[in-house]
């Protein structure tokens, strides 16, 4: 009777295990869309601006949620740079093309990584 019971044991640790590794796994591809997302938000944005460098500014953007988490303050500075640089976008333009460009990420991540992100 305990080797059935720790059979049941077993089984019930390995699916604990095996969903943990899915979410640790749903969790690493969530991050790897937002990162390539923000890339992109910033490369579209270098090229509205006419940016010297586009790769350095788009690291730069990606480099953003590091020091102040969260989209909104990506969208904060790409707001204060365009105008800055005299292209204006309203928030809820970079907001849109930030959903947009977060559903190229996505099919981008899952095409070179494979594995599901939610």
């Amino acid at each position: 009777m305990n080797d059935k019971g720790n059979g049941r044991t077993n089984s019930l640790e390995d699916m604990k295990k095996s969903e943990e590794a899915k979410a640790a796994r749903r969790a690493e591809m969530l991050f790897k869309a937002e990162s390539r997302r923000n890339k992109l938000l910033g490369l579209w944005a270098a090229e509205h601006m006419g940016h010297a460098d586009p790769a350095a500014y788009a690291a730069e953007i990606v480099a953003v949620v590091f020091v102040t988490p969260g989209i909104e303050n990506i969208h904060k500075k790409l707001h204060a740079d365009l105008e800055a640089a005299g292209k204006p976008i309203p928030l809820t333009e970079i907001a849109r093309k930030s959903q947009e460009l977060f559903l190229v990420a996505e099919a981008q991540v899952l095409e070179e990584f494979g594995g599901p992100l939610a």
